[in-house]
């Protein structure tokens, strides 16, 4: 089959997430099955226009809030009729491929945004956006769509999508579990990691002052931070950091490699994720492969991927209730250890060749 594939980024993109790693690891199980795979996508800083990764073809148009446009006059003029399916993944925006291609036709939906959009955008786009989001999910919603979790289900059966036509695969982690819990690796001190893109969306912030009130609690609690500062929450986060009472027990590491990440992951005692809306949330599946536990806040997405107390805390999206589930788990190594077993062989279903299957009835390849 020729595959094409809209999404506004792809994994080398310095915004590039959980989603791109899952889309690109079926793209690349496809390509070994025999199919050509064609992602359109915008160009960054330092892009070359068209790549070719592990078999499938990388295509740059456009930039962030472009490619929509510079996609459509892309396939127009190189692409239209060579395809048997198109993949249409919505992220923030549509491409609205509906309006233009004749071909058999796939949504894909890690995550509708909803209250995101007054965190990752300023006045009035934000405002826009929310407004745009029902209008657009009502003229989609005669579409196929594939997603990660329950929650993203349930939010487009909200906005009039057909159950019928809402297909839920598992997601994929590329970092190998580790065989036995006895492989794990600790810090000496107790230690907290927060991991991830340092944008508004993702409270980190919260995270961190989560940290300073179990600090007072647990005098030997650490705080490892890892992730790229983005624009001016990510200069807040980094000024707190700074002025913090427990500086010099916070470390911000920055950008770190996928080596290094499973290091983090493996020797870290707990993961913190904190955001206001997610489709799964992939680093909790990460982390539970090195057989650490995460406290996430009750939300979409990561009351999916934690299953309370048995492989991880879900909590209210507050701050107190955040440092609380720290000093427990802290207080109860008994607990602990059980989330920790369970988080490791829980993360163990997460493979590509499920995904892929999965995926495959959703080709229809």
């Amino acid at each position: 089959m020729h595959i094409i594939w809209f999404t506004w980024k792809d994994r080398k993109h310095p915004e590039a997430g959980g989603a791109e790693h899952i889309n690109e690891a079926l793209a690349k199980e496809l390509v070994n099955e025999g199919h050509e795979v064609v992602f359109i996508v915008s160009r960054f800083k330092g892009a070359n226009k068209e790549e070719m990764i592990d078999g499938y073809k990388i295509i740059r148009v456009g930039n962030r809030y472009t490619v929509y446009i510079a996609a459509f006059f892309y396939y127009m003029s190189r692409l239209r009729g060579w395809s048997n399916l198109v993949i249409e993944e919505i992220n923030t925006m549509p491409f609205m491929t509906q309006w233009y291609t004749k071909e058999r036709r796939v949504l894909l939906i890690y995550q509708l945004c909803r209250e995101i959009w007054f965190y990752q955008f300023v006045f009035p786009f934000n405002l826009v956006g929310y407004i745009l989001e029902p209008a657009y999910l009502w003229l989609l919603r005669k579409n196929k769509v594939m997603t990660e979790s329950q929650s993203t289900k349930n939010d487009l059966k909200r906005y009039g999508f057909s159950e019928n036509n809402i297909s839920i695969f598992p997601i994929c982690i590329d970092i190998k579990p580790l065989v036995s819990i006895s492989d794990k690796t600790l810090y000496k001190q107790f230690t907290v990691l927060s991991l991830g893109t340092i944008r508004s969306m993702k409270k980190t912030l919260d995270q961190i002052q989560a940290f300073e009130i179990a600090k007072k609690t647990i005098p030997e609690l650490k705080m490892k931070i890892a992730g790229k500062y983005i624009g001016s929450y990510g200069k807040k986060v980094k000024k707190y950091i700074y002025n913090s009472p427990y500086a010099k027990d916070i470390e911000y590491l920055g950008m770190i490699s996928k080596h290094e990440k499973k290091e983090l992951l493996k020797k870290s005692h707990i993961i913190l994720v904190t955001s206001v809306k997610e489709g799964w949330g992939l680093i909790v599946s990460e982390a539970a492969s090195q057989g650490t536990p995460a406290i996430v806040y009750d939300v979409d997405g990561l009351r999916d991927s934690v299953l309370h107390k048995k492989t991880g805390i879900i909590c209210k999206a507050r701050v107190a209730d955040l440092s609380s589930a720290i000093v427990k788990l802290y207080k109860d190594k008994k607990k602990y250890m059980v989330l920790s077993k369970n988080a490791l062989q829980e993360s163990k279903k997460y493979t590509i060749v499920k995904s892929y299957n999965a995926c495959k009835h959703m080709f229809n390849v």
